[in-house]
């Protein structure tokens, strides 16, 4: 019988890698997803079963579960069930049935996702990546900052020079994420799921949202200098001065 255990008051502390737990009685399916994780800067533990995840678990509290429903044993709905009896953990459940009272019945139990084996590791790892930023504590919940640009997410509040910005929902949550992530390409399918959630749709939406906030925050939003394209891939925001504030 699989002895109580009590979660950490503090999983996860902002600024530091998240920790991922991969279960999985496939080893195939849990190296692979748990390589793709690796590579995405995760530290990552794995388990075969429901009472080593439970284990692992009480030894490390997850920042996020990566969670099979078809386990030996203990199924991943109990599994589920008992780590979110004793702390908040945000999971993704995988299964190889693709019935939606299943899906939807996980969801009840607590899981935040649900994907349909066969999956792309990557787009698992995008998964991973949205529920951790909806769930995570954030590194800093104060402004972000950069080229006289400064966006208070708990605020909704964005300025440039110290000038409001009139920005949509849309338009702020992408200003938000490019200010996230400087230096960094995003294709413009990920930019529709990472910033809006959205897993289908007309790219053109992002080149029109990219090109009105363009209008915004740019000195010549015909020669941008901030929120570059980068030809083949999507956009990148670029800044000398760019940086998570606090």
């Amino acid at each position: 019988m699989q002895q109580p255990y009590e979660a950490p008051d503090t999983p996860g502390e902002p600024g530091t890698a998240a920790r991922v737990l991969v279960v999985d009685d496939d080893p195939t399916v849990a190296e692979v997803v748990s390589g793709y994780l690796d590579r995405a800067g995760y530290v990552v533990d794995r388990a075969g079963d429901g009472p080593a995840a439970l284990a692992r678990a009480a030894a490390h509290w997850p920042d996020l579960v990566v969670l099979d429903l078809m386990l030996p044993g203990m199924d991943g709905l109990e599994v589920c069930r008992r780590m979110r009896g004793h702390g908040p953990v945000p999971v993704i459940m995988l299964t190889a049935r693709g019935d939606e009272d299943d899906r939807i019945l996980g969801l009840e139990v607590g899981a935040d996702d649900y994907v349909t084996k066969p999956f792309s590791p990557r787009e698992l790892v995008l998964r991973v990546e949205s529920v951790l930023r909806r769930t995570r504590p954030a590194a800093a919940p104060g402004v972000l900052r950069a080229d006289g640009i400064e966006v208070d997410p708990a605020a909704r509040r964005a300025t440039r020079h110290g000038a409001d910005l009139a920005l949509t929902i849309r338009e702020f949550d992408l200003l938000a994420f490019l200010l996230r992530h400087p230096g960094r390409a995003f294709g413009r399918e990920e930019l529709m799921r990472e910033v809006w959630g959205w897993d289908f749709g007309d790219l053109s939406t992002v080149t029109v949202h990219v090109r009105r906030l363009r209008g915004k925050v740019e000195d010549d939003p015909a020669r941008p200098r901030l929120i570059q394209t980068v030809w083949g891939v999507g956009y990148r925001f670029d800044a000398a001065s760019g940086h998570n504030g606090g």
